[in-house]
């Protein structure tokens, strides 16, 4: 790959005095900053992995010398962030196991050796930033002698050398998470490589979408800079890293045929095989049909090039995506990928996981409200109030309205298969005392089991979307253990659907608390989704269940007793596909009917359920809920408190899901 001439290139780019002086350390990083206006090298991002990266037995299934051979599309994407080549912004929308997280890596340790900069490294939380710097980070840089004589050596009074910083000769590497508008906007930056872009929040600390923070860092650097996002897709419309892909020039990876030649890109629909049979897996060429058996891939990958199949609305965008089908020989094969989705099948979120993580595609979300009345036919016959045996803990979900407010109590079993216990409308919104009185008994009221014990509350989420200084007064009262403020968001976020809990600014008796309450934020689109797939599982019959068939996890129960009008809003929004402005779709919520408090109080709920830890619980904390409900003294009324303090004659903590005595978290 040709290079300019260094010295065509520009020699200053000054920074404004309020850039520098927002962040600690400003001297240090601008000398940094200068350094990075140094002219650059010749060797590219992959001749440098060849000759100087090494991989370490802690980071890699494969130690040794790195060798792009290996993984010979990676190439080209790895000397697009040379300094050499013009491209501005290299887009990757990839499958797992393709290598993508090295070539990364080297781009780093390429930085760090050849063109050192100021260089900001972005994964979706802070948390997975510290432990991709424990890792990835820090063995590259043990494992590289090059790499270790230029970054400082760790050291306690040494800041030069932290968990999420490393400073280099000329340079020096931040590190942080997508949650963090801090982070994001410490430092200027002229290299940027954003991870998972489609695991990033929708804002950082509510300041904006993160991506847009981070880029921004980058713009003193013009011409110079490098950004790389890279990510597994999520969901059709959502996707970050799609919506990307889709505005560049879609490369795909073309592979000559070892029969007729023809050049092709390789589909998942043209992988066949033998029913029952994966290990006959053999890919069928789009020019003559003949089987490739999978011992061709390894000379098909070093014969491939990739190939521009749309015009990037920006010249200076590039985009790549990949498959698992590209994977090399030892890593992941063909005859996994088709065991991999016989066993999807049946399953939505099998199949989901299969197209994101081993296609490298885009989910598309089924939003289709339900039909209420076939939820009317499917209602089940138990007493009002009553627990039926697989619901295990209870929560509910508050949805706080102008003269009422509404409250919805859901048992919950293993596998979030759920039931309705309870719905309970409070007259007088929150101006009324008495309102928020009736909210507060409601937790300390118990709903009999059908084994015999008596169950309160877990957690109570309730919405602060109307009079939220009432709401965090109220929760404020009652006890953050018990009570959880939400704050419902739209979007998807399947990884972490609830985030938080944040301090916010309270008031009491007129005054201002400053973090007076703890407040969560939800991706309301994540649980609805999930509710109305819930909903469409198909159930046993009377005769399946005769012979031993059993619902399936996160199957919804509602009782006889629940109205019309309740179903009703159960079911009174769709999920729906709009165009932005710009002509990229994009999903939404929209409403069929006005009232929709059935299914916020479920979200709600739900909600609760996840801060509670359900969807996080290990086997043995479900037996062990199962266990005390299945020797409950009534006479003894548990309350459905979780993780109560150990009796004092066992000088240990331990598990009480009933809560019989003691607290909460």
């Amino acid at each position: 790959m040709s290079v300019p001439n260094s010295t065509s290139l520009p020699r200053s780019n000054p920074i404004s005095g309020d850039e520098a002086l927002e962040f600690d350390g400003a001297p240090e990083i601008l000398r940094a900053w200068g350094a990075g206006l140094t002219p650059d090298p010749d060797l590219t991002v992959s001749e440098w992995a060849d000759r100087h990266r090494m991989l370490s037995g802690r980071a890699s299934a494969e130690p040794g010398r790195y060798r792009t051979a290996r993984t010979p599309y990676m190439g080209e994407i790895m000397d697009r962030l040379s300094p050499g080549d013009p491209t501005q912004r290299i887009v990757f929308m990839k499958a797992a196991q393709v290598g993508a997280t090295e070539a990364g890596n080297n781009w780093i340790g390429f930085a760090i050796h050849q063109a050192p900069g100021p260089m900001l490294a972005v994964q979706p939380t802070v948390e997975l930033a510290k432990r991709n710097s424990r890792q990835r980070i820090d063995p590259l840089i043990d494992e590289s002698p090059e790499l270790r004589e230029r970054v400082k050596p760790a050291r306690s009074r040494d800041a030069g050398n932290t968990m999420l910083s490393k400073e280099f000769a000329g340079g020096i590497l931040i590190m942080t998470g997508a949650n963090s508008a801090v982070g994001l906007r410490s430092t200027p930056a002229r290299y940027i490589f954003l991870d998972e872009v489609d695991a990033y929040p929708a804002s950082a600390d509510e300041e904006g979408d993160p991506v847009t923070l981070a880029e921004a860092r980058s713009l003193t650097f013009a011409h110079r800079r490098k950004v790389f996002l890279v990510s597994t897709p999520t969901i059709r419309g959502l996707s970050r890293i799609e919506r990307e892909f889709e505005a560049s020039d879609q490369r795909r990876y073309f592979v000559p045929c070892p029969h007729c030649g023809q050049e092709q890109w390789l589909k998942f629909e043209r992988l066949r095989w033998q029913k029952g049979r994966p290990e006959t897996a053999e890919y069928h060429c789009e020019g003559c049909d003949a089987a490739i058996a999978e011992h061709h891939k390894t000379t098909m990958l070093e014969s491939g090039e990739w190939r521009a199949t749309a015009t990037a609305a920006d010249p200076n965008t590039v985009g790549y995506h990949l498959s698992a089908l590209y994977s090399p020989i030892g890593w992941l094969s063909w005859e996994r990928i088709v065991r991999a989705w016989d066993a999807a099948q049946g399953s939505d979120d099998a199949i989901k996981a299969f197209r994101n993580t081993i296609l490298g595609e885009t989910w598309v979300e089924t939003g289709e409200a339900p039909d209420w009345q076939r939820l009317y036919d499917q209602r089940e016959r138990w007493k009002p109030g009553n627990v039926l045996a697989g619901g295990l803990f209870l929560t509910a979900g508050a949805d706080v309205q102008k003269d009422r407010i509404e409250v919805d109590v859901w048992a919950w079993g293993r596998g979030l298969e759920s039931w309705l216990v309870d719905h309970i409308v409070i007259e007088g919104g929150p101006d009324r005392h008495e309102a928020w009185g009736d909210l507060t008994d409601l937790l300390g009221r118990t709903w009999p089991h059908e084994r015999g014990a008596h169950l309160k509350i877990a957690r109570l989420a309730i919405d602060t979307g109307y009079e939220a200084p009432a709401v965090y007064g109220w929760a404020r009262a009652q006890g953050f253990a018990q009570v959880a403020p939400v704050k419902g968001v739209e979007g998807f976020n399947r990884a972490s659907p609830v985030s938080g809990p944040t301090y916010v600014d309270a008031t009491e008796g007129g005054k201002r608390l400053r973090r007076g309450a703890r407040l969560w934020t939800v991706a309301v689109s994540t649980f609805k989704a999930e509710t109305y797939r819930f909903l469409r599982l198909e159930r046993p019959t009377e005769e399946d269940m005769a012979d031993g068939a059993a619902f399936s996890p996160g199957t919804v129960h509602l009782p006889h007793w629940v109205e019309n009008e309740w179903l009703k809003q159960f079911v009174a929004e769709q999920l729906v596909t709009v165009r932005t402005k710009r002509g990229f779709a994009r999903l939404e919520w929209q409403k069929l009917r006005e009232r929709n408090e059935a299914l916020d109080c479920r979200v709600y709920a739900r909600a609760a359920a996840w801060i509670a830890g359900a969807d996080r619980w290990p086997d043995e904390k479900w037996r062990d809920l199962e266990d005390q409900l299945g020797v409950a003294d009534a006479s003894a009324d548990p309350a459905g408190q979780i993780n109560r303090q150990a009796q004092a004659s066992q000088g240990k903590r331990q598990s009480d899901w009933l809560g019989r005595r003691g607290g909460w978290f």
